[in-house]
Order: C-alpha cells, then sequence, then structure tokens
C-alpha cells in the first residue's frame, strides 16, 4: 500500500486515543502520519473502550461495533487496535465462534470484521493484537473490581481476535508477539510501558514503525 497521501482511520481505545504520549503529536496515530506521509490519520480512539457490547451500557460506553459507522468511508485502509480493555474490565463473556451478534467477544469480533469487510471492500483493514501488559495472566482482568467473573488470560482475547480476523481474510499485525513491548522486563517497561499499560512517546513511536511498515508492506 502508497502510505504517501494516504487517509487512514484508527479505530482504538486509550492507546490509540494517545494516553502515555506527552503530547498528542506524539501518540502513534500521529507520528505514523508525519513519518510516512499520510494526508490524514483520522482518530477514532476512546479511553476504557472495548469490542465487545457490555451487559449494562453507560452513557459513555461506546463500543468498536458501535463507533465503526461513524469512520470516514473514503479513508484508504482502516488499522484496528483493541481487546486489551474486554480482557482488563470488560463484562461481556467470550461467546462462542457461532457468535454473530456484539454482545458476546466472539460475536463483537465477528460483527466489527464483516461490517468492515463490508464498508471498506479491497481497502486493507489491519487488524492489531493487544500489546502485552501487567496482570495479562489474571482471568480476572486487571483486579479494578469491574470484572465480575473470571473470564480468561489476555491471550486466550489475542487467539480469538486472530481467529476471527483469519476467517474474514483480514491481515493481522500480531503486536503481542512481535511489538517488543514486554513489561516484566524492568528495563523495557520502564522505556515503553511505565504504567504496564500505556506507552511512552518512545513506546509510540516503536508502536508507528511496526503499523506504518505493516500497512506499506500489503
Amino acid at each position: 500500500m502508497q502510505l504517501k497521501g494516504a487517509t487512514v482511520n484508527f479505530l482504538g481505545d486509550s492507546i490509540t486515543f494517545g494516553v502515555g504520549a506527552s503530547r498528542p503529536e506524539n501518540r502513534f496515530t500521529d507520528v505514523l502520519a508525519r513519518e510516512f506521509g499520510l494526508l490524514r490519520a483520522n482518530n477514532y480512539g476512546v479511553s476504557g473502550s472495548r469490542f465487545a457490547r457490555q451487559p449494562i451500557l453507560e452513557e459513555a460506553d461506546r463500543d468498536f461495533c458501535m463507533r465503526m459507522e461513524e469512520m470516514d468511508e473514503s479513508a484508504d485502509a482502516v488499522v484496528v487496535f483493541g481487546g486489551t480493555n474486554d480482557f482488563g474490565h470488560g463484562q461481556a463473556p467470550l461467546g462462542m465462534p457461532c457468535d454473530r451478534e456484539p454482545d458476546t467477544f466472539y460475536g463483537a469480533c465477528h460483527y466489527l470484521m464483516n461490517g468492515l469487510l463490508t464498508r471498506y471492500a479491497g481497502k486493507p483493514v489491519v487488524i492489531v493484537t493487544p500489546l502485552h501488559r501487567l496482570l495479562e495472566d489474571n482471568p480476572r482482568g486487571d483486579e479494578t473490581g469491574r470484572k465480575r467473573f473470571s473470564v480468561a488470560p489476555l491471550s486466550t482475547y489475542r487467539r480469538i481476535i486472530m481467529e476471527v480476523a483469519e476467517h474474514y481474510a483480514l491481515p493481522v499485525l500480531d503486536l503481542y508477539a512481535s511489538s517488543g513491548i514486554q513489561p516484566e522486563n524492568p528495563v523495557c517497561r520502564e522505556r515503553l510501558l511505565p504504567d504496564g499499560l500505556h506507552p511512552s512517546d518512545e513506546g509510540h513511536a516503536l508502536i508507528a514503525r511496526r503499523i506504518g511498515l505493516f500497512l506499506s508492506s500489503l
């Protein structure tokens, strides 16, 4: 894909929104736009948001599936980067591979990816897996008390994302496996993921390069 002069939609959570970056121009979407010459990086990141619809909706709880229809349909490509909040504090169950409605994680992945394939047919729709994070092996998520039941570790959410993306033949950038960010390493955490979840300026720059090079390869 030729990125110079292109418009790319970025659908995501607080990382896409830019939490962890010292200023908006240091978030990965803006860094990518500068380094790869995008015409526009449309940032649809919302802090705390998840793929799946929640059993009890709060006014500000707008999941990825809801927001998909608000994105620029004329964009040249779409990047979806999420799933960590479904693991961390999502109340929706994992569901089954046959689910197609967004009230389970499986269903939300199918609903979202099928919808994007319809809206952006013939254009790159890239799915990005979550970064490693602290407490990722805890089936109760981030232990904030918002997740009422044990569900699954982060690796299970990552597996489901990749499984459903394969079903829709969508390219996957597996940052869980290839970002170079692992907060269990003290130096890596200090430099790239200080709070164990959100990237620093250096972390955002690293993600920008990974995603930009992946898009360029399509």
